[in-house]
C-alpha cells in the first residue's frame, strides 16, 4: 500500500504542474491470493495467464472492483482528482482472443482513446483497468503493459514509464543495463535472462518505441520514482531505437 501511496502521490503531484497523466494498473498477486483463496489452478504461458471462465471472473472482480476501486479511493483520500475506468468502458480496448491454449485472453485490435481523453480534458487523471471488449461483446484479461504501451501510442504520449518491482532490465553480469535496443532485447530473451512475466513487459516497451519518444522500465518502489524520471536521471533502464 506505502508503494501505491507514494505513485499515487508523484502522479497527483506531476497532474498540479499540469501534467497529463494516465495511470494503468495490474492486479496480478492480488489475482493469485483470489484464485488460490478459491482453489483455482494459478497457471501462466510464456508470461500471460491461462484465464478460462472462472479464473476470468476473479480477474475482473480483482482488476475493477478491488485494486480499481482502491486506487481511485486512495488517490482522492491524497487529494487527487481521479475516475477509475476499466478497459471495456467505452469501448477503449477492443481485442479478440488470441490463443484457445490461454483461454479469455485478448490480443489488442484497437485503442479507442476519447473516454480516456475527455477525462484527462475535464482535469481527471485517469486510473484504467486493463480488460477490453471482445468482437461478441465478451470481456477479455489484456495485459497491462501492452495495455499501457498501446493507449500512450494512441494518446501521442511523450514518455510511457513502466513501474515494476525491480530496478531495470539486468544484463548477465547482474547489473542494470541503463540502455537497450532491440536486438539487446531478443537476445536476452533468447538466453533466457529475460524471462516469464518480463518477456511482456519488455515486448511492451519495444512496441510503444514506435509511437512514444521516451520508454523506461523502473522500481516503483524507489520513494517519488516518478519524479526523477521526468528529471532524465539515469534510473532503471532507457529504451532506444
Amino acid at each position: 500500500m506505502e508503494y501505491q501511496r507514494t505513485v499515487l502521490q508523484d502522479c497527483i503531484c506531476l497532474h498540479a504542474l499540469g501534467v497529463h497523466i494516465v495511470l494503468v494498473h495490474g492486479g496480478g498477486h492480488t489475482i493469485d491470493e483470489w484464485l488460490t483463496k478459491l482453489h483455482i489452478p494459478v497457471r501462466f504461458q510464456h508470461g500471460l495467464r491461462v484465464t478460462d471462465a472462472q479464473t476470468l471472473e476473479v480477474v475482473r472482480m480483482v482488476l475493477c472492483g478491488q485494486i480499481n476501486q482502491e486506487l481511485v479511493a486512495l488517490a482522492t483520500q491524497l487529494g487527487g482528482n481521479v475516475v477509475g475506468l476499466c478497459g471495456t468502458d467505452g469501448n477503449i480496448v477492443q481485442g479478440h482472443q488470441m490463443d484457445k491454449s490461454l483461454g479469455f485472453v485478448g490480443e489488442i485490435d484497437a485503442i479507442h482513446p476519447m473516454l480516456i481523453q475527455q477525462v484527462i480534458d475535464d482535469g481527471y487523471i485517469p486510473i484504467l483497468a486493463p480488460l477490453g471488449l471482445g468482437p461478441d461483446g465478451s470481456c477479455l484479461n489484456m495485459n497491462a503493459d501492452l495495455v499501457a504501451s498501446r493507449l500512450a501510442g494512441a494518446l501521442q504520449a511523450s514518455r510511457l514509464t513502466f513501474l515494476s518491482n525491480i530496478d531495470g532490465i539486468y544484463g548477465s553480469d547482474g547489473a542494470v543495463i541503463p540502455e537497450m535496443h532491440e536486438a539487446e532485447v531478443n537476445s536476452l530473451i533468447e538466453s533466457g535472462i529475460i524471462k516469464d512475466g518480463m518477456i511482456p513487459k519488455v515486448n511492451a516497451c519495444l512496441h510503444a518505441l514506435k509511437d512514444v519518444p521516451c520508454v523506461q522500465i523502473a522500481n516503483g518502489g524507489n520513494p517519488h520514482m516518478l519524479l526523477h524520471t521526468l528529471e532524465d536521471l539515469p534510473l532503471g533502464t532507457k529504451f532506444v531505437h
